[in-house]
Parts: C-alpha cells; sequence; structure tokens
C-alpha cells in the first residue's frame, strides 16, 4: 500500500510538472481496477443495430495488434512484456477463461504482426523478424530469423505496424522519436517497403508522424492510413489525419499540420516544405489518436458498412476535456461533412473511461476483434441481423 501511494504521488507531481511546463491540461485516464463485466459491455457500450460485443479474452496487459488465423485463432502482441502470443478460438473448458499461449518471448517492445505464405512476421521496435508458423498445428517452427535489422529504436512513438500489399510487399509504418523535431534518422516518421525477405528497401512517404494503422481500400486498391498529430498546441489544434498515402509523397509533419498550416516551431522559413506537403484526405478531431483503420471484407456485413473504414480512437491524454474512446466508420468516397460517424460508443462517459480501442481486426467468418490496452482485453464484435425482419 505504501509503495502504491508513493507510485501515485509521483504520477500526479509528474502531470503537474508537463502542465505547468506546457501550459495546457494533461488529463490521462488512470488504470481500470478489472476487465469490464459482460453487463457494463451491454448498458455501457453503443453499436449499430444487429451488432452485438462480448468478452473473447482478458488478462492481457498491454495488448496491441490482433492477427487472426486462417482457422480462427487469434495472434496478438503483449509489447511490455516482450511476447507474441496465441489465443485459441476454442478453449478448452468453455467455462473457464482463455489462456494466452506464448508464441515467442523476450522480444523488444513487439507491436506489429502478419502472416505471410506460412511465415509470421513480428514487428520489434528496433527491427522485423520471421517465423515459420502452422495454422492447423497452432504452433511454431524453426529458428526466428531476423530480416531488418535497421530500424530507429524506441523513441516516443516506439510501434512498428506492418502489413503486406495485395501485390505482397511488406509495409512498415515508423512514427517519429519525439513531439515535433527534425530527425537526424531518415526511417522516422515514414512509411517504408520492402520485399518480403527483408531486401530492397525503401522509403515510400514521409511526414507521417505517427501512422499507426494502415490499409488498402478493396476496391481502388488506394493506400489510406491515419496519423497521430503533435501534441501542446490546445485542445482543438492539430488536427489528426486520414491519408491517401502515395509513392514518394511528403505529409508535413514536422513544418506543416492539417490544411498545410505552418508549425509554430518549425513552420518558419520552411515554405517550400509546407508547400510542396500533401494535405490530409480527412481531418479528425484533434487528439483523439486515431490508431487502426480496417476495410471490411466479408459479404456478411451490410453493404453500406463495407463501404467504409472503421478507425479506431484511442483517446485523448492531452487535452483539457477527454475526446476519441470509440470507433468510427468514415466513408473516404463521399467528399460531404456527413462522411464520418460513430461505429461503437462508450468506453469514455462524462470523463470515466472503461476503455481504450487499439487494434480492429476482421476473420474469415466475419467476426470482428477489438483489443483494448487500457483494461487488457480483447473483445469479439459479431453481426447477427434479425433474419425475420
Amino acid at each position: 500500500m505504501y509503495t502504491k501511494k508513493i507510485c501515485l504521488f509521483f504520477i500526479a507531481g509528474t502531470l503537474l510538472w508537463l502542465t505547468i511546463t506546457f501550459r495546457f491540461s494533461i488529463n490521462i485516464p488512470l488504470l481500470p481496477k478489472e476487465t469490464p463485466s459482460a453487463n457494463t459491455l451491454k448498458t455501457t457500450l453503443k453499436l449499430p443495430k444487429d451488432f452485438k460485443i462480448t468478452l473473447f479474452a482478458a488478462n492481457l496487459p498491454g495488448v496491441r495488434t490482433l492477427l487472426p488465423t486462417p482457422t480462427g485463432d487469434l495472434i496478438a502482441t503483449l509489447p511490455k512484456k516482450g511476447q507474441v502470443v496465441l489465443l485459441k478460438k476454442t478453449p478448452p473448458n468453455p467455462k473457464t477463461t482463455r489462456q494466452a499461449h506464448p508464441l515467442l518471448s523476450g522480444l523488444n517492445l513487439p507491436s506489429g504482426l502478419a502472416l505471410y505464405k506460412n511465415w509470421l512476421y513480428i514487428a520489434e521496435s528496433h527491427a522485423i523478424g520471421r517465423i515459420h508458423y502452422d495454422s492447423v498445428s497452432q504452433q511454431i517452427s524453426g529458428d526466428y530469423q531476423t530480416i531488418i535489422s535497421n530500424l530507429p529504436n524506441g523513441g516516443n512513438h516506439w510501434t512498428r505496424t506492418i502489413k503486406f500489399s495485395p501485390d505482397g510487399q511488406l509495409f512498415i509504418a515508423v512514427g517519429s522519436s519525439c513531439n515535433v523535431c527534425e530527425e537526424s534518422n531518415n526511417f522516422r516518421a515514414t512509411l517504408l517497403k520492402y520485399h518480403p525477405d527483408g531486401s530492397h528497401g525503401e522509403i515510400y512517404a514521409t511526414g507521417l508522424r505517427n501512422t499507426v494503422g494502415f490499409a488498402w481500400e478493396p476496391d481502388t486498391q488506394r493506400l489510406f492510413g491515419v496519423d497521430n498529430g503533435r501534441d501542446f498546441l490546445g485542445d482543438n489544434t492539430p488536427p489528426d489525419e486520414i491519408n491517401w498515402i502515395q509513392k514518394g509523397h511528403f505529409y508535413g509533419w514536422p513544418y506543416s499540420y492539417g490544411n498545410n498550416h505552418p508549425d509554430p516551431q518549425y513552420g518558419s522559413e520552411k515554405q517550400h516544405e509546407i508547400t510542396r506537403s500533401t494535405p490530409p484526405y480527412h481531418s479528425l478531431s484533434a487528439h483523439s489518436a486515431p490508431l487502426a483503420l480496417l476495410f471490411l471484407k466479408h459479404p456478411r456485413f451490410p453493404a453500406h458498412l463495407r463501404e467504409k473504414a472503421l478507425i479506431t480512437l484511442h483517446g485523448s491524454w492531452n487535452r483539457s476535456t477527454k475526446i476519441g474512446y470509440k470507433i468510427i466508420a468514415v466513408d473516404l468516397n463521399d467528399s460531404t461533412p456527413n462522411r464520418q460517424h460513430d461505429f461503437i460508443t462508450g468506453f469514455e462517459t462524462q470523463g470515466n473511461v472503461i476503455g481504450r480501442p487499439v487494434d480492429i481486426a476482421e476473420d474469415r467468418h466475419g467476426n470482428l476483434f477489438l483489443s483494448d490496452d487500457f483494461s487488457g482485453t480483447v473483445y469479439k464484435i459479431t453481426y447477427q441481423p434479425d433474419q425475420n425482419q
């Protein structure tokens, strides 16, 4: 108890120092004591008609990326524990809590995951590795191979998202090391592209402060990513972003934000950089912290929803009143102000936080899975329309 009081005193002192130093509100939610109950999920979270959310797995501290396997299991990363774990589709005993089975341990902040041609790819903070994975036996085999070893390590934004493009190329998102600065490592604040074996690396796009989530639109194959704007410019500045990410384009950071507005610290005398910057495709609320972007593919979902991108908003910390803490649906083919709608809300109510959405993934059967690193929980979201209507 004494140690707990010291920790709380230290946290409070740190927040007070940050508030005084930056003259903006620091509003960080404290950790909940337990996973939200089934009744809390039912009464607090709001979903569209015919959608249902249930608990899939708990006791997963800091759970981040979710990767459904071809057989319906789920692979997840626990960065702070240095682990990649398997969450089996069917637990040994349906009455017990689903257990996490470690696949790999001792990793350096593993965050991103991808499956490609029987290889499980893992993004550590400093490197990309891979190992053979058999989805039928639910086992890894052989040696863990590091195929890319020169990524900048750590920093403010230490996660590394990885995905394979429709033509089989490996893309890696590397965030900035800082809130706002001019980086010395040109891999920072970029999207990188490699062959599957880690060769032929290139910088695909730049000026992306922290693009954690990205995905290809199924019909057009356009690549979209969500980017987190800088902190300490007030409650409503700068907007977070959805960008149409194109090869060779520069997206503004650290010299500009939003519709090419000069950054007050780094925009001076950088008009050339600001002019060549590609503005956001769509702006999101400042500090809402978008982390994942998913285009639904399964035909069981309503057609209107399959035309939109689902985006998780992790929620603000650098804001006087909280914002985010939900999942939204955005129609990227609609240019009207009504292109954005709430999909799941209720993780934050009047300042009370029960969850912070991180990653959202779809399996082959049309089930959705959502990770919450705040309570260490994975949720399952199903769509079950009433056939009698």
